[in-house]
């Protein structure tokens, strides 16, 4: 599964010799930013212990759209945590139980809810910065570029907060699921993404029996396919991005980065896309990458 390629392939940062130093961090585990269906939603908070800047990141907890607390890897959090930003790893509804509508749902709730308790975690919630990998790099170009409005009038104060945030950092992330590969190719959990049928199996209820339907007509597939893919909500206003992408990737093709970073130029967003050569859905020594991940959020979230 790509979830599993992708945490085995960058396993290798917790093997960074950050990894294995005095932790120079406070960490808080499963806080709760939610709830839904009667179960709590969490994410693990990574506080500095000294030269906080007073910004915050958010990391995607996510393969495959598949989200789990052994997935919390504080060797993702390093080369954050000691610029100063506190780091909130955000674990979402996980497939195959949940599909991604209603991940990208739990997405949101999370970054309101890190706005609604800014004061408490000492980060300016106008200067978020959101990353992640494969799935979890597709989950943050979706709140970089598709955020939603807060409620004022909602009792909850959690969502009377935006969604959005200011920066975007990730690595290999699928963005177009209609021309996956190469135009035409619909890739909805088939094609390339055979293996992933559960977080595409969109869903409504039916009327009279409330019963949970799976959604099989094709043209209401791709609207929803359509709906979940990042490259279709680029505007001028969309959050600076930066994608590190192997050109060698048979799983996330290249071609998933190509087109939405041409987007966002064609919308004078800042951008940039960093080439690995020859390299596949994850590598060896991507802890050196998160240190580049780390520059573009110092300098859209600390320099502005």
């Amino acid at each position: 599964m790509l979830s599993r390629f992708f945490l085995t392939a960058v396993a290798a940062i917790a093997l960074a010799p950050a990894a294995f130093a005095q932790p120079n961090y406070t960490r808080t585990e499963d806080v709760i930013y939610g709830r839904k269906h009667g179960l709590a939603m969490t994410m693990d908070v990574f506080v500095p212990k000294d030269k906080a800047n007073g910004k915050g990141i958010i990391w995607c907890v996510s393969g495959g759209w598949f989200s789990s607390k052994e997935s919390v890897n504080p060797g993702f959090v390093g080369a954050f945590v000691e610029r100063g930003y506190v780091v909130f790893a955000v674990l979402h509804g996980s497939q195959p139980k949940f599909t991604i509508p209603e991940v990208l749902d739990d997405m949101h709730r999370a970054v309101r809810f890190i706005k609604a308790n800014a004061k408490k975690y000492n980060v300016d919630p106008d200067k978020l910065g959101i990353a992640g990998g494969s799935a979890g790099g597709h989950l943050s170009l979706m709140q970089g570029c598709a955020p939603k409005e807060g409620d004022p009038k909602s009792k909850d104060p959690v969502d009377q907060q935006s969604s959005k945030v200011a920066a975007v950092a990730c690595f290999f992330p699928p963005t177009d699921f209609l021309n996956y590969g190469k135009e035409g190719q619909v890739a909805l959990g088939d094609g390339t993404l055979k293996g992933f049928r559960p977080p595409f199996d969109f869903w409504e209820r039916e009327k009279g029996t409330n019963k949970l339907v799976v959604i099989e007509d094709q043209e209401r597939r791709k609207a929803i396919g359509k709906a979940i893919s990042p490259l279709y909500h680029v505007t001028k206003d969309s959050a600076p991005a930066l994608v590190i992408h192997g050109d060698a990737d048979l799983l996330v093709p290249i071609q998933q980065a190509e087109l939405i970073i041409a987007k966002l130029k064609d919308n004078k967003v800042p951008c940039e896309l960093v080439v690995k050569k020859g390299l596949a859905h994850g590598w060896a020594g991507m802890d050196k990458d998160l240190v580049t991940l780390a520059d573009w959020f110092d300098k859209y979230l600390l320099n502005k």
